[in-house]
């Protein structure tokens, strides 16, 4: 045999005892060594509640791993891997963190409400506010100036920023001056008077990845034209083309009959010129438009002494903990201020809105959580809150509020994976020391709030949030 034939034999029989090695090696590594550690969590005890209308779940158990529910059923029915961690949470209540998709982040800070405060410290900190109460998501409609607000949206994708997920629909599109009102918010919307405007500002806001587009199509109290039906039905039509959701800031009952036939996805308020009449609850309810029923900073304007909701200890305690006291006082201040007979005058026209969002929930309507959170003293998370109490008083069950607030927003907003607990879906929840399906306040009970299957430090979120 050849040198080099003696070479090869002799390498080939190294190559096979190394696979060998390698093979009984794996083999007893296998056997012998601990399995890897995981990152899954089992949660078990509470009294789930999966935010989808299903039936809740009593002494529940749900997987969590890798920031998504794994699993999810009765206590001691859920298979659970090596390694995995317990959380026993008898006694207490789980549901899905809330989704807000209508809120203003960016503009107050402490008593003080202008453009010079929309910067990204403020911005975050109403972001984290909104998490202090239990808020996965706020979508802010149309007052976006410049690129803050995507900016943030980045940071957070790529993990440099936190809070609530933020969604953006950037600049509003109106006609001339009849964006939104305030001050701080003059020259941010888009002014349009033709439909090539109107499809142009909506290509704008699409070549910037916008969530939505937003409008504007009433007169603002008389301070602008309302906005012409072919403008806003090209807006509606050109958002559609590029995979856009349309919704509109609507007061008169006429507009909205025409917003709805036009194809509009969502209505950001209730119609407040009149209640809602059956021809138009009925197109609402066939062509699935989404309405936010904005109740609560409406209802602040009914008091002209202090509300005993202001004082109600859940609600409090969470307000305390996250707003500077001289905000508080101001709040305060503002019910006992006000003239008797205008505060009357405004629960007429609150009562308005109560009856349509009655109406509109019997019809079976797609009712979302939107309340034009941070306008204002209309902080974000406190907000919220007291938005799911108004839902309530209007007529709609706790758990019907509870849907509106997570599954059903999720939906409108296209988050595939958010707003109900189940297989599959994030990991975004809230543990509550009371039932919210037998009182929705309990839902200010917080306990400790989950993102991605990680809890807040919601204690070090106190800390900073009481010193802006």
């Amino acid at each position: 045999m050849s040198v080099h034939k003696t070479k090869a034999c002799c390498l080939f029989g190294l190559v096979l005892a190394t696979v060998f090695y390698l093979l009984v090696s794996v083999e007893l590594t296998g056997a012998q060594q601990p399995a890897p550690r995981t990152t899954a969590a089992l949660y078990e005890g509470a009294l789930l509640i999966p935010g989808d209308g299903s039936a809740p779940v009593a002494n529940a158990a749900f997987l969590v791993q890798d920031g998504a529910i794994v699993r999810v059923g009765a206590r001691g029915t859920v298979t659970v891997p090596a390694g995995a961690v317990r959380i026993d949470l008898s006694g207490k209540t789980v549901m899905p963190a809330l989704i807000n998709t209508h809120g203003h982040p960016g503009f107050q800070k402490g008593l003080t409400y202008g453009r010079e405060n929309y910067t990204r410290d403020t911005y975050l900190d109403d972001l984290n506010r909104a998490a202090y109460y239990g808020v996965r998501v706020v979508m802010s409609q149309g007052i976006d100036p410049g690129d803050l607000a995507y900016e943030l949206r980045r940071d957070q994708e790529t993990g440099r920023a936190d809070g609530a997920r933020l969604l953006i629909a950037g600049r509003g599109i109106g006609a001339p001056n009849a964006g939104p009102g305030a001050a701080a918010y003059q020259g941010i919307a888009y002014e349009v008077t033709s439909p090539e405007e109107g499809r142009a500002a909506v290509g704008e806001l699409a070549a910037k990845r916008v969530d939505l587009v937003k409008i504007w199509v009433d007169d603002r109290g008389g301070r602008a034209p309302r906005m012409p039906p072919p403008v806003y039905r090209a807006i509606i039509d050109e958002g559609h083309r590029r995979g856009l959701k349309v919704n509109a800031h609507v007061f008169y009952h006429d507009d909205a009959v025409g917003l709805v036939e036009a194809g509009i996805d969502g209505l950001a308020h209730l119609v407040r010129d009149r209640e809602m009449d059956s021809d138009l609850i009925g197109a609402i309810v066939r062509r699935g438009v989404y309405v936010m029923p904005n109740l609560s900073g409406a209802e602040r304007g009914t008091h002209s002494t202090v509300p005993a909701w202001f004082e109600e200890p859940g609600l409090m305690t969470l307000f305390r903990e996250s707003t500077p006291a001289p905000v508080a006082d101001r709040i305060r201040a503002s019910f006992t201020s006000r003239d008797a007979s205008a505060a009357t005058a405004a629960r007429a026209r609150y009562m308005i809105l109560q009856r349509s969002l009655a109406a509109l929930n019997k019809a079976g309507a797609r009712i979302i959580l939107g309340c034009d959170t941070g306008l204002e003293d209309h902080l974000f998370g406190y907000a919220e809150q007291r938005e799911l109490a108004e839902m309530v008083a209007a007529g709609m069950s706790p758990a019907q509020v509870i849907v509106a607030a997570t599954s059903r927003s999720a939906e409108y907003l296209g988050l595939r994976n958010m707003g109900t607990l189940a297989p599959g879906k994030r990991a975004d929840f809230i543990v509550l020391r009371g039932n919210p399906l037998e009182d929705i306040r309990h839902t200010r009970s917080i306990d400790s709030v989950y993102f991605d299957g990680r809890a807040l430090d919601r204690s070090g979120l106190r800390k900073r949030l009481t010193l802006e």
